[in-house]
């Protein structure tokens, strides 16, 4: 996921920011920040706006390693 993050011009955490709060069941996004640039990042993740070709691209990682975090 980090690269695929990169491939679209974010940090893994904004990517991973912005797809938490795509989802339609999600009411809040709880994130943990110990410095500013932390916060900002998590922050400007709300002015992603999540696209079909980022959620083909997520749903083609998860297809080749379901579980990337064993």
């Amino acid at each position: 996921y980090n690269t695929l993050a990169r491939s679209f011009g974010m940090e893994p955490a904004m990517f991973a920011n912005a797809y938490v709060s795509s989802r339609p069941f999600v009411t809040s996004n709880i994130i943990g920040a110990t410095a500013i640039w932390q916060l900002e990042m998590a922050l400007s993740s709300v002015e992603v706006r999540w696209t079909e070709e980022m959620q083909k691209a997520v749903d083609a990682v998860h297809q080749r390693v379901g579980n990337p975090c064993p």
